[in-house]
């Protein structure tokens, strides 16, 4: 039997996943991981290339293990990674220095860009479908402007997804999905695009070469071999951004197609033809996707996997002790208890992330509104059900927008994925929530299953994403929308929009801190 091996570098932890030929997955090994701050750097994050490398290494090694194969019948592997998180090189290919995907350090970076280079952004954002808020531009000018002595050797750039196949292969290539997300690249051309770097007075030699996913970039050397125990015959192949590689392990690889990932980040999605015109407020984020012809206007939803961790973790002890003994998933116990709780939570209002407003992106302080003293309805329970509504009203609104923006034809049903589609609350209310069918795959690790037809495309075992979507990626369960549900979370739906613009008025008085507040907001 032949295997693929893909490597998800998320934002909350490193996988390796082992797929046969048929899709099927055969051993998983996760390390989570963080990203600290950077010591006297307010809003950084940075990404610790020397222990994650560790760490992924581990997950290499132990999902082998698991799958109890020879590594010499894994015939490809690839990558998909966080997108926005970059790493620079020195010119002998060494890290000199990495960012995770949220590091918002470059504020005076965006500011002196916008007040010196009037209409820059709006001008990069019709190219790239970026604005500075996680773009790579702004971060490269703080190192210049902040570590000179670290910019003045940087010789190349590249992603996160890119940085682990550069491991693995010795070659630093990267692809568009990813590449698309550091607002240096052209939607259009799919390809860097070096003049916006020399625009501004950056180094714009530094960009690597660009091949389409699924294409071979070498095979695993020597080194890795004996880091990794992968065998030195298999095949590195290009791979791309965590949710556009998600999103083809859903099958969605035709216009108008409709997914929701559920992560650490949730990410809704709808394919687009690529010369789709770009909406002049920058109100929605526009990516290049894995196939070709088609980018993907795309709405995010900040931490809602990360919230729901917390939650488990600071409120949630005893249910943990309780799946523990049951042998079962702490968030299956959760949703159990909160199955029965009415549309609406009681009133309960998450303040955690807004709906996507890219142009100008910052997020109230979290807290719980609409809380009461009646424990038998303001529990950890009715909360644990506002903060699943809460992420699927969020969606909603998303979607909304992007269906303005794309004038594309939606879909009757959302392909729902990743973590949060595993319960059996979560996607009811996704589909009560949207009024929409949702479709829950098999395979609910998407963005590994993506990464897999990438590297089975490059062993020329697979033709194209289009026809090995169509082979191997099936559907286990549909929920249908409750029609009066629909209609009372339309009417909370507008409510929490009102309550949420009056939270961020706290902020914007100084009175409570922001969330999350993009660079130069």
């Amino acid at each position: 039997m032949k295997y693929f091996m893909t490597l998800d570098a998320g934002t909350g932890s490193i996988r390796a996943v082992i797929f046969d030929i048929n899709g099927n997955q055969i051993s998983i090994s996760q390390r989570e991981w963080t990203h600290k701050e950077e010591v006297g750097v307010p809003n950084s994050m940075i990404f610790d290339f020397k222990t994650n490398w560790e760490l992924t290494k581990e997950c290499i090694k132990d999902s082998i293990n698991q799958a109890k194969i020879d590594s010499k019948d894994i015939v490809a592997l690839s990558s998909s990674s966080m997108r926005e998180a970059i790493v620079l090189y020195d010119k002998d290919g060494y890290e000199l220095f990495a960012v995770a995907n949220v590091d918002a350090r470059a504020s005076k970076e965006v500011k002196y860009l916008k007040e010196n280079f009037s209409g820059i952004e709006e001008k990069f954002y019709q190219i790239s479908g970026q604005t500075f808020a996680l773009g790579a531009i702004p971060r490269i000018l703080w190192l210049k402007n902040n570590k000179p002595e670290i910019y003045e050797k940087v010789a190349s750039f590249s992603m996160i997804s890119d940085w682990i196949l550069y491991k693995l292969s010795g070659e630093l290539i990267s692809e568009p999905s990813n590449a698309g997300t550091s607002g240096i690249f052209s939607l259009l051309k799919r390809d860097y695009e070096p003049s916006m770097l020399k625009e501004i007075g950056l180094k714009d030699n530094i960009l690597p070469k660009v091949k389409e996913s699924g294409e071979v970039i070498g095979k695993v050397t020597s080194k890795a071999s004996k880091e990794t125990n992968l065998s030195t015959n298999t095949l590195v192949v290009t791979g791309g951004g965590d949710v556009q590689l998600g999103t083809v392990g859903l099958g969605l690889t035709s216009v108008g197609d409709i997914g929701i990932l559920g992560g650490s980040f949730w990410q809704q999605v709808v394919n687009i033809n690529n010369n789709n015109y770009l909406p002049k407020d920058m109100s929605i984020r526009v990516n290049p996707h894995i196939i070709k012809q088609q980018s993907q206007a795309e709405g995010i939803t900040f931490f809602s996997g990360l919230i729901m961790r917390w939650f488990r973790d600071v409120f949630c002890e005893i249910e943990k002790q309780e799946a523990k003994k049951q042998n079962k998933d702490v968030y299956s116990i959760l949703e159990e208890k909160a199955k029965n709780i009415p549309v609406g939570s009681y009133g309960i209002m998450p303040i955690f992330s807004d709906s996507m407003k890219y142009g100008k992106w910052y997020h109230a302080s979290p807290s719980f509104l609409g809380l009461g003293i009646d424990e038998n309805k303001y529990n950890k329970f009715s909360m644990f059900r506002a903060l699943e509504e809460n992420a699927c009203i969020v969606s909603s609104i998303n979607l909304d927008k992007i269906k303005n923006f794309a004038k594309t034809p939606p879909k009757e049903s959302i392909v729902f994925a990743a973590g949060a589609s595993k319960g059996e609350l979560w996607p009811q209310i996704l589909a009560d929530v949207t009024g929409k069918v949702i479709k829950v795959p098999v395979v609910k690790e998407a963005t590994s299953l993506g990464g897999a037809f990438c590297a089975g495309i490059g062993a020329g075992i697979y033709k194209c994403f289009s026809e090995v979507t169509n082979e191997l990626v099936k559907f286990e369960k549909e929920y249908i929308p409750n029609q009066e549900n629909f209609n009372q979370y339309q009417e909370i739906k507008q409510k929490w929009q009102t309550i949420y613009d009056e939270q961020l008025k706290l902020v914007d008085k100084g009175l409570l801190d922001s969330m999350w507040r993009a660079p130069g907001i």
